[in-house]
């Protein structure tokens, strides 16, 4: 019997690819795991009108982790056009499978290493090395969302905030409302982890990410939460500083800063940001971790347009590959696949399009294999 079970998502477009691509890498490192198929993704949706079937959470839960490629996600309207006819108004509502992982499975922690590694003609910088920490599962992608606004929840947010009465003459049609919803809980969470991270890593400091200024309840919660906990880590400073000015002084001193840690929505963005200084989503990692289980993915999209021409950048799947390696405790084999990595980007003989080469997603896993 293999030593680890792991879920394999491929999911749509490239995710089936760039996870093919992780296939050779792993083979190569002699991982002694079993790897189970699990369906997800818009072809299951357009099918059976649930983008995750019961079948694929069942298969997570016998699982040790999984390894997920992409998915497409479209808007309502769209996603409603896309059933198969038999399937249409009957009630079924799309969501995106890999929050829906995210929440049901309690990965709180979105880690997302952004690094770059010489030779990459993509860097905005060299020698940029962050880490940002992204809380997983509430704020604005909780879904607690409404449209059209019904008339008792209007009247329950007139009645305990006056701000809102500037809205009661406005149709109720009219409005959209999303919940940002954030628990001390998780803010005690994601920035604990950040701090152990930086810890453990001999990170210089961690910075918290927020908007209090203006959003004051929830980007105030995170605040104070992260204040309180800094106390327990007295050799690592805390910083703090808002999003928008966040997004202008890693362009400006990306060197400054080391550990990031946010809630969902802006660590989402921050991190795209943070990506684009080391190459681009082609090169960015993420981890969605939680304390029993966790699902490693790359950030980048399903590129239909892509699909099938075996064209991208796996080094961002291949580099999740590392990030599962690490949490399931093989470090040394993680070791070995991120120098065999960063020894490709150095050499520049194999790139893909993007990297202004002409090899194949194929090819650049099977070099790194080589190197291995």
């Amino acid at each position: 019997m293999a030593k680890y079970r792991i879920a394999w998502l491929p999911g749509d477009g490239i995710g089936k690819e760039v996870l093919e691509a992780a296939r050779i890498v792993l083979e190569r490192i002699k991982l002694d795991a079993e790897y189970i198929h699990g369906d997800i993704g818009w072809e299951f949706w357009c099918q059976e009108g649930n983008p995750l079937p019961d079948r694929t959470i069942q298969l997570l839960k016998n699982t040790d982790c999984a390894l997920f490629g992409a998915i497409t996600s479209k808007p309502k309207e769209e996603a409603d056009a896309e059933l198969t006819p038999p399937l249409r108004g009957k009630g079924f509502v799309y969501f995106s499978p890999i929050v829906k992982l995210r929440q049901m499975f309690n990965l709180r922690t979105n880690l997302r290493p952004c690094k770059a590694y010489p030779g990459n003609p993509l860097n905005y910088r060299d020698k940029v090395d962050l880490v940002v920490f992204r809380e997983n599962t509430e704020d604005l992608y909780s879904g607690v969302e409404f449209y059209p606004l019904p008339s008792e929840v209007m009247s329950v947010i007139c009645k305990h905030n006056e701000r809102m009465k500037k809205f009661e003459k406005t149709p109720l049609e009219d409005i959209a409302v999303s919940l940002r919803i954030i628990t001390r809980k998780a803010c005690q969470n994601i920035v604990r982890d950040a701090f152990e991270y930086a810890r453990k890593y001999n990170r210089k400091s961690v910075t918290v990410v927020e908007k209090p200024n203006v959003i004051r309840e929830t980007s105030g919660l995170m605040i104070r939460e992260a204040r309180k906990i800094a106390k327990e880590y007295p050799e690592i400073p805390l910083w703090e500083t808002n999003i928008d000015a966040m997004c202008m002084w890693l362009l400006k001193n990306p060197f400054d800063y080391d550990v990031l840690v946010t809630s969902n929505m802006f660590g989402d963005i921050i991190s795209d940001l943070a990506a684009q200084l080391v190459g681009g989503l082609g090169f960015a990692s993420s981890g969605n971790i939680g304390d029993d289980y966790a699902v490693f993915e790359p950030t980048h999209g399903s590129a239909p347009k892509y699909s099938g021409m075996n064209k991208v950048n796996p080094m961002a799947t291949l580099l999740s590959v590392k990030l599962m390696l690490d949490w399931l405790g093989e470090t040394e084999k993680a070791s070995h696949l991120e120098s065999a990595i960063a020894e490709v980007i150095k050499e520049g003989k194999v790139r893909t399009y993007d990297m202004g080469g002409k090899s194949t997603t194929t090819e650049v896993a099977e070099e790194v294999a080589r190197k291995l």
